[in-house]
Formats: C-alpha cells, sequence, structure tokens
C-alpha cells in the first residue's frame, strides 16, 4: 500500500463510525458518487488570449466601450436562445438555435490572470506550473487512458503549434500528440517519399534496430524511440488519407467556414478515423488585429472572431448529429480566462478570472443550455462555482475515465485531477 492510499484509508477509518468502516475501507472513495459517462472522444477547441465571457455566453446589460466616460456592460445586444431564460451574445445566433445541445459553464473560476501562459497551461494541465514536476494536458491524460480509438491513428492529435501546455508532462513521450498546422498538408513527415515503399521503409527500420537495442528502458532516448517507432508505424497513404478534406462535399465545407471551420470539419473526420482527443486551435489569422486577447482596439472587432466560432462550432455540432456522432463525441471549447466589464482606456478589456465561461456540447451529457450564475456585470460567481480541476472532471467522466484515478511521476502517486468533482446534473 503506498503513502498516499494509506493516509487515504487512516483518514476515512477515523471518521467511520457512523458512516459504516468496512464499506469506507473497502473503498476510499465510497462516499463520493463519480458519474461515468459514455462518449468515446472529445474534440476540444481553444480560444487562446481569453475569450470574454460577458461578449460571448454570459451577457449582461449592455455597455458603452466608446462613451465619456465608458460604461461598463456587455459589448453587444442579447439574444434568446432555445433553452428558455438562457440569452447569448447576438453574433452567436447559430449556436443559439442549439443551445439545447450545449452547456455554457458560466462559472469557472481560477486566480492566474497576470500571464497568458501560466493560465494556458492551467486550464490545459489543472495544476499551478511547478519547478519540479511538468503535469501532463488534458489530451495527454485521455490518450494515455484510453488510447485510440482505432490503433491505426493517434490517440491524441493537436491542430495547432505545439508547446509544452499541451504535452503530456510526466506521462512520457507515448501520451503525446501528432500535430498539424495547416490542414491542406497535414501532419508533416508522415508522407513517404515516392520511391520509398514499405518494404523498404521495413528495411531502413532494420537497419536501425541494433543501434535501438543499446538504448536502456525508461530513459528519455527510449521514450523518443518509442514515438518515432510509432510515428513509422503511421507514415504512409492509410493515414493520410483522413486529411483530404477534398472528399467532404464542398456544401459542407462551405457551411462550416473559413480555415477556423476547416480545422473544425477535420477535427469531425478525426473522430470518424479513431482519434480519441483533438484540440483545435482558434487563435490564427488576428483577423481583429490580437485574436481573443481584446486589449485597446481588438475589441472593436471582437464581433470577427465571434461570428467564425458561431459558424464553425454550430456547423460541428450539427454535422456530428446528422452522422449520429454527437452523443458520442464530447466537444469543449476552452479558454485561459475571462475579461471584465469594464474597458480599459482605449476601449479594450482586461484580464478576469473571478468568473469566465467554457462551453461543453453533445458528449450525451445532459445539457442546460448555460450552468451557475454570475453577478449584474460576470464579475462575481452567485451560485455553482466551477474549479478548472471540476471542468476537467466533468471532461474525464463523460468520458468513462475516474478523475479520482491516481497517475504515477515515477513512484509519486498524482491524482488525475486536482480533487475536481464532476458536475453532477450534466448526467442522466
Amino acid at each position: 500500500m503506498n503513502r498516499r492510499r494509506f493516509l487515504q484509508r487512516s483518514s476515512l477509518l477515523a471518521g467511520a463510525t457512523s458512516l459504516g468502516a468496512a464499506d469506507l475501507l473497502a473503498s476510499p472513495t465510497a462516499a463520493i458518487h463519480l458519474p461515468k459517462g459514455k462518449a468515446e472522444s472529445c474534440i476540444f477547441i481553444w480560444l487562446g488570449g481569453g475569450m470574454a465571457q460577458i461578449d460571448t455566453f454570459d451577457p449582461k446589460v449592455k455597455g458603452n466601450s466608446k462613451a465619456n466616460p465608458k460604461v461598463a456592460g456587455s459589448e453587444y445586444d442579447s439574444i434568446e436562445t432555445a433553452v428558455p431564460g438562457v440569452k447569448f451574445c447576438q453574433h452567436l445566433g447559430r449556436t443559439a438555435k442549439l443551445a439545447e445541445r450545449l452547456t455554457a459553464v458560466r462559472t469557472v473560476n481560477h486566480h492566474i490572470v497576470d500571464e497568458h501562459a501560466f493560465a494556458t497551461n492551467y486550464v490545459h494541465t489543472g495544476r499551478l506550473v511547478s519547478g519540479s514536476t511538468t503535469y501532463p494536458s488534458i489530451g495527454s491524460i485521455v490518450a494515455h487512458e484510453r488510447g485510440a480509438v482505432n490503433p491505426d491513428v493517434p490517440a491524441y492529435m493537436l491542430i495547432g503549434y505545439p508547446n509544452v501546455s499541451r504535452g503530456p508532462g510526466f506521462l512520457g513521450a507515448k501520451a503525446g500528440y501528432v500535430y498539424l498546422t495547416d490542414t491542406e498538408s497535414g501532419p508533416a513527415g508522415f508522407s513517404r517519399p515516392a520511391d520509398v515503399d514499405a518494404d523498404r521503409a521495413a528495411r531502413r527500420q532494420a537497419l536501425l534496430q541494433p543501434l535501438a537495442g543499446r538504448i536502456e528502458s525508461e530513459s528519455l532516448p527510449a521514450q523518443y524511440l518509442e514515438a518515432q517507432t510509432e510515428a513509422l508505424r503511421l507514415a504512409g497513404p492509410d493515414f493520410m488519407r483522413h486529411f483530404d478534406l477534398k472528399k467532404e462535399p464542398a456544401e459542407l465545407r462551405n457551411l462550416y467556414g473559413g480555415e477556423f471551420g476547416q480545422r473544425c470539419l477535420l477535427s469531425r473526420r478525426l473522430v470518424q478515423a479513431g482519434v480519441r482527443f483533438i484540440e483545435v486551435s482558434h487563435n490564427l489569422n488576428f483577423i481583429n488585429g490580437t485574436g481573443w486577447d481584446t486589449h485597446n482596439e481588438g475589441q472593436q472587432n471582437q464581433h470577427g472572431l465571434i461570428e467564425e466560432l458561431d459558424i464553425a462550432l454550430s456547423a460541428l455540432i450539427i454535422d456530428l448529429e446528422e452522422k449520429k456522432l454527437l452523443d458520442k463525441t464530447l466537444i469543449a471549447v476552452g479558454t485561459e480566462f475571462g475579461r471584465p466589464a469594464t474597458y480599459d482606456g482605449r476601449g479594450g478589456r482586461g484580464h478576469q478570472g473571478t468568473a469566465f465561461s467554457l462551453v461543453l456540447a453533445g458528449g450525451g451529457l445532459k445539457h442546460h443550455g448555460a450552468y451557475g450564475v454570475t453577478d449584474e456585470l460576470s464579475k462575481n460567481i452567485l451560485e455553482k462555482p466551477v474549479s478548472v480541476s471540476d471542468f476537467h472532471a466533468t471532461i474525464h467522466a463523460a468520458l468513462g475515465i475516474n478523475p479520482r484515478k491516481d497517475l504515477y511521476d515515477g513512484s509519486r502517486p498524482v491524482p488525475l485531477t486536482d480533487q475536481g468533482t464532476p458536475i453532477a446534473e450534466m448526467f442522466g
């Protein structure tokens, strides 16, 4: 019995007189109901920069960024959704009609608002940056726990630029991702040269075996070799055909919109191919000049970003539903923090962590349009706070993963989430 488990059981024994010591000792989590969903895959849409919840999924009374003095509030008018009493921003019109299939979790919160990179890492890993431990991202944890749906594809793919926040941390390279930045060409390095067929590639790999045999197991070179072997196994036309968007009907491609929409369409193809977890990054092109980091003038053209999200997200939900994949595919929309109702000197917004919105759709969950209540300026939480760990736990539970399970950094147990509890109301 490891030290963590011994302490858990000891503390349970001390307070077990009224609860039944035998039952508690049999299971340290017996007193905690952990739901288990049936989703098979997850598409995690990342809005890098910090989406303003007050201008998107948690609108309030309209403000004025151009007045003197400026008036705090939402930048845009709000509209009714398909869920009575739930409103979204006017630029989310298509998504509003699908609100019965999603939940805007309006009461996510944390205290890391000074630095984008630290907050990005926190929302991806659920942990503060540590000098001694590199924690795995949620994508890597899902890949580690469940593997690929189809062994002929990776378990985890990233459509965007790689960084440590999205990586496997102490889980090692086997739980890492394959990434691409261009939907036209797909991931680099997985297409063999025309003069190298499968037999020739196998002979080349055989030449490396004597050298590979000298590598110590569990070492970093061994992890690299394992990742390289997996890449060689996948390389070739059978894998690369999944990235050919030209095989999709032109009408459907147009429905998804521009490059970000094409990334979302590709994520649906990858779900069909058997990839377990796909992260899709939206912080590209900066069509408003700043992306979702809407300081200063970036705020003035933020509606372009919101409309692009609305087009792609609604198309993805409808497409998955028409292909009978929505209940099996959880869509999550993440961002590193929110934005305050007040404006800065040039009409933009700063950073806010006291309350912001993340979104879940599909995945066989029981959706409410919105969950949690914030005050009149979407700054403070009034009802149903949700930590980042709780949000992660909800994703894991929807995918059939126990969010209280221990992972191991060497011999040291590390809970899969930082005591996260799934949102019980979202499970039937």
